[in-house]
């Protein structure tokens, strides 16, 4: 054993032993599309007088956060999203009905002088966002008219006082004085000023005069209009530590009016512009179901390359088992919040983890068969340092990729992006280093050296040789497989004109609910029964196992509660599932943002390769690409699949495995037309892709084996994020070869660069003197 391969065997077995013990002791985090509960995302809007900027924000979130913890939610979380966003998580809340009215409480706290009885109608200062006022007003804009807690209309003076005054606001029992509940408040320093000042002038009024009293108003609902008390003289006022609200309150009212007096003083308002709610038996099934797809499609993957590259196989399917342990354990140690798109990630990235060794082993492979009487580990070392280069550009795809989706993401999306590019570096590291120290372990055998049929790579593979026998003539026309492209490109275009492209919820705004029946109702009953209930535009189709799905535009809480019990006459008990509700003004952002991620992409994927490779072979590269995305949303659009932001999430992951590809192909032209500059361009194409056809063909079996585990195991949740990823590793495997390679191919025709310097005579070789050629590891350099 080298000492290269005990460092990366004592590595190895290092970092197993610490991801072994994470995964015994730490659990992961979830997120609530898997636990189940509810997600409302806030929008703070700006008033006349404050901007809603990070600061504005941040004091928003505290106070929303001291309402969510009055309502008894089990480890709420609240957090800022960009300058003026607000999350909240609130796990196991399956009826966000309560949430929503305490956090749709939005409008500033404000405290006013009464300046006698209302007349006419109630008025209203500033109309709530997206809404109007039933009466207009012709008086003061600083007067209001709101009726009191008894009915009576009251005429208001402007605000004297914010609620971000207020520093506390108590309800407490007076048990010896006998007044029952009562709220007692304190004000900040200036603000206390404020209010004795406001309570003074209040005092001058004589008792039982509606102008005696201070209103407090929330929402432009008056929440209380105390009188001041006798005992307090003109001009005198109220003190802040000695001011109570008295009444007739119960224990309840007095806890709630408490606490929209100290939560209320939101600083700017906020309104809701997308909520989630998940059940917990869909997020348990999820779970469940991706379980038995990873293992199912990992042992399919494993047995797989065991076949095809025999002990060496074994020992990758080794790795990749390490593999899974330790990309699952730095989840956990990271903290990462493990979301349904994320979990799919994860075991997406399962069938992938076998690309560098196929790499690997296919280059291998060639070796032995160029030099039969080389030794087995000389063969494996070269062919770990040829196929670095290939290696280490599939992944960038890949990482670049994952990059996109978390930052352009939105939502669960990003936890896709994260687990992605967390499995690419795990696949890295168990590849090169785990892997690569069992098989040089392995190869220093004399039994697995001179066996080749056992050792898996000192003989070519089926396809290696069926395909040397034949030889096929693939680019003597290119051009015809250009023309095929083109067709594919046309039937999908077709598709997307013709049928249109089926917008989820996420995309165009509005409300998808799932819901779950205890009898079986079909789709007609059920549209019946939910348009009887006044909900005639409601789409309603079939989901899952027997399941119903509800899409419809603008629907509130209390309407979805409405729905759901029209459901429940003819389907007995109706449970939810799930329940998203997408804002328009949100909608139309994430749909732009959609947009914006594919552009982006196909931009980064071009500056990278156009650094990498030639200008030709990335343009070719981005054109197979375009392909490889226009016809996954064509078979969408024949399909009738819904495009939402999961399947954003599978078509960025296609541009990446699509490069990918791609980049493998190029990279070995490259080499190959270095090494032999006067051979026709087409010749050296069709012998790099006669090369690489096993690489292709072994990957893209260990990815269809997790993906089809998914498709049938995943339910609906998974199943059109797998479908999407068949059809692009499907067509990404044909453009890489028939479109990739013909378009570069059509493009050098035109170039009058010269072809790329040979191996080992690039910009820092002088002229004249050769590299000097890497010796065999084996090889002490004794001749005789």
């Amino acid at each position: 054993m080298t000492r290269a391969t005990a460092v990366r065997a004592v590595l190895a077995v290092a970092v197993l032993l610490a991801s072994v013990f994470i995964t015994l002791t730490m659990s992961p985090r979830l997120g609530l599309d898997l636990q189940g509960g509810t997600r409302i995302v806030l929008q703070a809007r700006d008033t006349a007088t404050v901007e809603a900027d990070r600061e504005t924000t941040d004091r928003t979130l505290e106070v929303l956060r001291q309402r969510i913890d009055s309502l008894g939610v089990s480890e709420p979380t609240l957090t800022r999203s960009g300058e003026d966003r607000i999350i909240v998580e609130l796990p196991d809340v399956q009826d966000p009905r309560q949430a929503a009215e305490v956090i749709g409480r939005t409008a500033q706290l404000t405290f006013h002088a009464v300046e006698g009885q209302g007349t006419g109608q109630p008025e209203k200062k500033t109309p709530a966002p997206e809404s109007t006022s039933d009466a207009a007003s012709d008086t003061d804009p600083d007067r209001l008219t709101l009726p009191d807690e008894q009915g009576r209309l009251l005429a208001l003076g402007e605000p004297r006082l914010s609620g971000a005054g207020v520093e506390d606001a108590t309800a407490a029992f007076d048990s010896q004085g006998g007044a029952g509940w009562s709220v007692s408040l304190e004000f900040r320093k200036g603000a206390g000023q404020d209010w004795k000042k406001l309570t003074g002038e209040a005092a001058c009024h004589p008792a039982g005069d509606d102008r005696r009293r201070v209103a407090i108003v929330l929402d432009e609902k008056v929440i209380s209009s105390p009188q001041v008390d006798p005992s307090v003289g003109c001009r005198a006022g109220l003190p802040s530590g000695a001011t109570q609200i008295t009444g007739s309150f119960s224990a309840d009212e007095a806890r709630d009016l408490a606490l929209l007096i100290k939560g209320g003083a939101l600083p700017v308002p906020v309104e809701i512009v997308e909520q989630r709610t998940v059940g917990p038996t869909l997020g348990a099934a999820a779970i469940d179901a991706s379980a038995q797809a990873a293992l199912i499609g990992a042992a399919a993957t494993a047995l797989f390359i065991t076949v095809v590259y025999r002990l060496f196989g074994a020992l990758a399917a080794v790795a990749l088992g390490a593999y899974g342990v330790i990309s699952y354990a730095a989840l956990v140690a990271l903290g990462v919040t493990l979301t349904l798109p994320g979990l799919a990630g994860f075991v997406l990235a399962i069938g992938m983890a076998v690309d560098a060794n196929v790499l690997v082993f296919e280059r291998a492979r060639e070796e032995c068969a160029d030099r039969p009487k080389r030794s087995l580990r000389s063969a494996l070392t070269t062919g770990f340092q040829k196929a670095w280069s290939a290696v280490a550009d599939s992944n960038a795809t890949t990482l670049i990729a994952a990059g996109l989706l978390f930052f352009l993401g939105s939502g669960p999306v990003k936890g896709f992006g994260v687990t992605l590019a967390i499995g690419v570096v795990a696949s890295m590291f168990s590849a090169l280093v785990i892997a690569r120290a069992l098989t040089e372990i392995a190869a220093n055998s004399r039994f697995v050296s001179d066996y080749r049929g056992v050792n898996g790579i000192g003989r070519p593979g089926a396809v290696r040789t069926w395909l040397v026998r034949k030889d096929p003539q693939l680019f003597r026309k290119s051009a015809r497989w250009l023309v095929v492209s083109a067709v594919l490109v046309v039937v999908a275009v077709a598709g997307i004109v013709a049928r249109g492209v089926d917008l989820g919820v996420e995309f165009t705004g509005g409300r998808l609910v799932e819901y779950s029946t205890s009898r079986p109702v079909d789709v007609e009953t059920a549209r019946d029964s939910i348009a009887a209930a006044g909900f005639g535009d409601a789409e309603v189709t079939t989901a899952g196992d027997g399941d119903l799905s509800v899409r419809t535009g603008k629907l509130d809480n209390d309407g979805e509660h409405a729905l759901r019990a029209a459901l429940a006459e003819e389907g007995g008990e109706t449970t939810k599932v799930r329940d998203e509700l997408i804002g328009p003004s949100l909608g139309d952002e994430l749909r732009r943002n959609a947009l914006i991620a594919l552009g982006v992409a196909v931009a980064v994927q071009l500056a990278y390769l156009a650094v990498r490779f030639r200008w030709t072979f990335a343009v070719a590269c981005v054109v197979a690409m375009l392909h490889d995305v226009i016809l996954v949303v064509g078979a969408f659009a024949w399909l009738g699949r819904p495009v939402d932001g999961i399947f954003l999430a599978a078509l960025l992951t296609v541009i990446g495995y699509s490069v990918n590809d791609s980049v493998v192909v190029f990279d070995r032209v490259r080499e190959l037309w270095g090494a032999n500059r006067r051979t026709p361009l087409d010749t050296i194409a069709r012998r790099a892709v006669l090369q690489t056809v096993p690489r292709t063909v072994n990957t893209g079996m260990g990815a269809l084996f997790i993906l089809a585990a998914l498709a049938v195991l995943g339910g609906d949740s998974l199943a059109d994020f797998a479908l999407a990823l068949l059809i692009g590793i499907v067509v990404g495997t044909w453009s890489s070869v028939f479109t990739a390679v013909p378009g570069a191919l059509a493009l050098e025709r035109t170039a009058k660069a010269p072809p790329p310097p040979a191996p080992g005579k690039g910009k820092g070789t002088p002229r004249g003197k050769a590299r000097a050629t890497r010796r065999d590891p084996l090889d002490n350099g004794a001749r005789v």
